[in-house]
């Protein structure tokens, strides 16, 4: 029984997503030849450009800790039986109050507390945007993912309208808005100089910064709060059979609105590699589809911290495989975003196939 258990989830968790991958390399491959490149040389000049060298493995890693958040964030809505779209509305909210509390909050108070203040202020800020949606569906029933999508667009709407009218750097003209910049002890040090000393030789224009660690953290922390507590243990038991747990005792009007709170704040979380990382200022749109990229890592890594930890390091290669693609090989980077598309529209396929073969193939045990 075990080992059949096993042997299904290695399947259903590993296998899909490795032929999924596959796949998508082999579309992406017809698309290039048919471009009039060869594939085989155009994947190796991309990958060795992401991953040949350490400063491609820095911006990999970069790309990969938003993704992580971000993913971590769409996995614990699914696991509560909850579709959470709203995650780019989140991050960019989450990243303009974190920015705003970095700016006027934080030099109220001793410049120990300010990288605290603008973290914490990051995940309030998400979690503020999953609220009204949580508190709609947890009330009323009204349907999260189209709740969601609307805050979205509330959310680029309103943090344009304030960067621009209100909180924009003074003094200066940029061709995009964005506020002054943080002050230092608000911001996360760079890890070049870390990775440099273990014989890494990432050089300090490299993005890569201390948000990874938070990254790191947040996935320890889902994975307990999931799988080691009893709210974990109620978010689970909703997503899978919400008749079932109700009639246990769960109040499910609580876990939706606990759920998509905690969903929201690692949401919020997600614009720390930019915001307080990178820029150290907000800048309008930076989030560019990071949350919607979250929805693809969280399902190609099964909803499971681990998972996306793996799935959020090959959307990152990826994204750094377009830059490659774009200079070097001239052919249009939006082909990364093809396989990516491939690669969910796989996911899901390759998921729907695997279940119904391992259901016929139990009926044909037990029979």
């Amino acid at each position: 029984m075990r080992n059949r258990e096993f042997i299904e989830n290695l399947i259903l968790n590993i296998i899909s997503p490795t032929i999924s991958i596959f796949i998508a390399l082999f579309f992406g491959g017809i698309i290039i030849y048919l471009l009039g490149h060869n594939p085989i040389e155009t994947y190796k000049e991309v990958i060795n450009f992401a991953l040949g060298n350490p400063n491609g493995w820095g911006y990999v890693l970069f790309n990969a800790t938003s993704f992580i958040f971000a993913g971590l964030a769409v996995a614990v809505a699914f696991k509560a039986g909850l579709f959470n779209i709203g995650a780019e509305g989140q991050i960019l909210v989450g990243g303009f109050v974190s920015a705003i509390a970095g700016l006027y909050i934080a030099p109220l108070f001793p410049p120990f507390l300010h990288l605290f203040i603008t973290l914490l202020f990051a995940a309030i800020g998400g979690a503020l945007w999953a609220f009204i949606p949580a508190i709609l569906k947890a009330k009323l029933g009204a349907h999260e993912v189209i709740n969601t999508i609307m805050m979205n667009w509330i959310g680029y709407a309103l943090t344009n309208y304030l960067v621009i009218n209100t909180f924009r750097e003074k003094g200066v003209v940029y061709p995009l808005p964005q506020t002054a910049k943080l002050p230092a002890s608000a911001t996360l040090p760079k890890l070049f100089a870390l990775f440099q000393k273990v014989g890494i030789n990432i050089p300090e224009s490299n993005p890569l910064n201390s948000s990874l660690i938070f990254a790191v953290l947040a996935v320890l922390f889902t994975y307990y709060l999931l799988w080691r507590t009893k709210l974990g243990y109620e978010i689970r038991a909703l997503g899978l059979n919400p008749y079932a747990s109700e009639n246990a005792g769960i109040s499910s009007q609580k876990i939706i609105f606990v759920s998509m709170l905690i969903s929201g704040a690692l949401a919020g979380l997600a614009s720390i590699n930019d915001v307080l990382g990178y820029r150290y200022r907000f800048l309008d749109n930076f989030t560019h589809g990071m949350g919607f990229t979250g929805i693809a890592v969280a399902l190609l890594g099964k909803n499971h911290p681990a998972g996306i930890v793996f799935s959020a390091f090959l959307f990152g290669a990826l994204d750094r495989m377009a830059i490659g693609m774009d200079v070097f090989t001239h052919i249009p980077r939006e082909i990364i975003s093809v396989l990516q598309a491939v690669i969910i529209l796989t996911i899901v396929v390759s998921n729907e196939v695997l279940i119904r073969f391992l259901k016929r193939r139990r009926k044909t045990i037990y029979a």
